[in-house]
């Protein structure tokens, strides 16, 4: 069977088959099946090909889209299916050699046309599904976004998240069925939505603004963004250790000894492709790594393993870093010694004597870099301010 271009992946716009490029029109004319959502078959009105409703949830269309192989099929969609749209889904499904895609205006692009904005000067963002968390280290005052929504509902659900985070004063501008008929744009504030007639498909387009909590991009981060039991690699320290272990874009960090998850967690707020593990022998630390995580609209790159190193380890993809929050001994060092890849880095912070001591004869045997970390931090005493010094950390970074 020639499975060659077989589907057409068309993205159709809410002005229905009026709104179709020549190529996109071809392809609909020549379909032997049309498979799409009920809205989309509805836009694109009666053909001669026969048509599959596309069920929900997406994923669950998979088993009928694969039935059509061979045949010419063409798959509605919204917009253009390569920007946070069917094409990245479709795509894991099939060969490259199996499909193409012609796209449509996006939402995107529409919104930013309705506003006047530029839209290389915006933030777009789906979340049809996907935590509002996940905006809150992108969020901060003046910044343009333009985010999907998965109905109406989800616009009231939107506008109290922006509240509960201190920017209730924000100007939403709500769009609806963009480029059809039933198109329209309304200006309403976070914190007094009152629409209970907002239609499907739906965006919001805002400038935040507000006094709300702002997370900083440069690592170290407040403590107070953690819920913690004590156990947290602390701001100063933190800002030093993500130094050391250098994150860079796609990498992977392994988290040993994770606590609160601090440094996992601000590892994957260095760049948004990084990936992290944290391992935690205790679970209720390890419940809390995943409630910071969820917090912080990480949980998607953030795996929680409960276990102890290194029997924990064996089983995880291999890491471009690890560091080593507490109880480092000579056998997880060996093990990490053996069984990592060749030019992984390594970081660990020694607060025992024991642990000062191996890591000294680690990194003797192993070569790498030793610092001395002393810090003292101004408290009341008295009438008068003293020092009060933090407990002395020696920090081992290697690469193995």
């Amino acid at each position: 069977m020639d499975t060659s271009n077989w589907l057409t992946i068309v993205g159709l716009g809410e002005d229905g088959p009026d709104g179709l490029p020549s190529a996109s029109r071809r392809a609909v004319e020549e379909a032997e099946i049309i498979i799409g959502p009920p809205r989309h078959l509805e836009l694109m009105g009666k053909t001669s090909a026969h048509q599959i409703t596309w069920p929900v949830p997406f994923r669950d269309g998979k088993a009928a889209l694969l039935e059509c192989r061979g045949k010419k099929t063409v798959a509605l969609v919204s917009g253009d299916p390569s920007w946070f749209g069917a094409a990245d889904t479709i795509g894991d499904w099939l060969e490259p050699k199996e499909y193409r895609v012609l796209p449509g205006a996006s939402v995107f692009s529409l919104a930013a046309a309705r506003l006047g904005w530029q839209l290389q000067d915006v933030r777009c963002r789906a979340h049809h599904a996907a935590a509002f968390d996940r905006l809150w280290p992108e969020i901060a005052e003046g910044r343009r976004f333009i985010v999907t929504l998965r109905d109406g509902q989800a616009v009231d659900a939107f506008a109290n998240w922006l509240v509960a985070r201190g920017f209730g004063a924000t100007q939403l501008v709500v769009l609806e069925a963009l480029g059809g008929k039933r198109e329209r744009v309304r200006k309403t504030v976070a914190h007094s939505v009152e629409f209970d007639d907002v239609i499907h498909p739906v965006a919001v387009a805002f400038q935040v603004e507000g006094d709300g909590a702002v997370l900083t991009a440069a690592s170290g981060r407040a403590d107070e963004i953690f819920d913690h039991d004590g156990q947290i690699t602390k701001q100063p320290v933190r800002a030093l250790t993500l130094s050391a272990l250098a994150p860079r874009p796609g990498e992977l960090l392994w988290d040993i000894g994770a606590g609160s998850g601090s440094i996992a967690l601000e590892w994957l707020m260095s760049a948004p492709d990084t990936r992290g593990v944290a391992f935690e022998c205790r679970k209720d630390r390890a419940a809390s790594i995943a409630a910071n995580a969820e917090k912080l609209g990480l949980s998607h790159r953030l795996t929680v393993v409960t276990g102890r190193a290194p029997a924990a380890l064996a089983e995880h993809a291999k890491p471009d870093a690890v560091f080593v929050g507490g109880g480092l001994g000579v056998d997880l060092l060996d093990w990490l010694d053996g069984s990592l890849v060749g030019g992984t880095r390594l970081v660990t912070n020694a607060v025992t004597l024991e642990t000062q001591a191996l890591v000294a004869e680690a990194a003797k045997e192993r070569g790498g870099k030793l610092l001395k970390i002393d810090l003292a931090e101004a408290e009341p005493l008295g009438a008068y301010r003293s020092w009060r010094a933090s407990r002395t950390l020696v920090q081992w970074s290697v690469t193995l």
